[in-house]
């Protein structure tokens, strides 16, 4: 999977920087998120596996392997895909938006972009709202998109309580907070008008 990172960004760096939307690259990428239990006991978890697209049209959506959850327990990642997640049912989660490619376009290296968007989060088979600010900085072949401040989700948006619920249970913990806070960095490489070579696993089928 490195390989064909690293050979995409190659071909990137040596292709003309045509206008053709950006690739993410998982592995360069980091969404983490924070859960608080007994009150004030805060651990950052992450995903490991991440796949997504900003068309040239300005469509984004970025994919999460909920089964990728990383919380350094073995035995809770496991409690997370079953109790929470229920990844059987529910094996991603899906953002998507929208931005206006024409500030990207006036982007040149070292150039930086503050922009919030109004973004659409599929979780457990439910779709709500949220607010991400973002801070874009362009690369020579890319960008690298971070979240200027912590995206907040709430569980009771996406039916998640009830799970949230079994996890404190079986924990045998007084409470686990169902706001969750969620933090990014985001690589992407550019597509030199379809000839850097598809990632492996990813498939773009954009939502209009």
């Amino acid at each position: 999977m490195k390989n064909a990172v690293w050979f995409s960004l190659l071909i990137c760096l040596l292709s003309a920087p045509a206008w053709a939307g950006f690739s993410l690259l998982g592995d360069g990428s980091t969404l983490n998120f924070v859960s608080i239990k007994k009150g004030s006991v805060a651990e950052v978890h992450r995903f490991e596996r991440l796949r997504g697209r900003v068309g040239d049209d300005g469509a984004i959506e970025i994919v999460i392997d909920l089964a990728s959850v990383a919380t350094n327990i073995p035995i809770r990642d496991e409690r997370m895909r079953t109790l929470l997640f229920e990844t059987g049912k529910f094996a991603n989660a899906t953002l998507r938006g929208r931005i206006d490619t024409a500030g990207l376009k006036r982007l040149t290296a070292g150039d930086r972009l503050d922009r919030t968007l109004k973004l659409t989060l599929d979780l457990h088979g439910r779709q709500a709202g949220i607010e991400a600010r973002i801070s874009i900085i362009a690369l020579k072949c890319g960008l690298l998109v971070t979240s200027r401040a912590p995206v907040i989700v709430n569980a009771a948006d996406f039916g998640l309580v009830e799970g949230i619920e079994k996890l404190r249970e079986v924990a045998k913990l007084p409470s686990i907070a169902t706001a969750v806070p969620v933090s990014f960095e985001l690589l992407f490489s550019r597509d030199p008008a379809a000839r850097a070579p598809a990632l492996p696993g990813w498939r773009w089928s954009p939502r209009r």
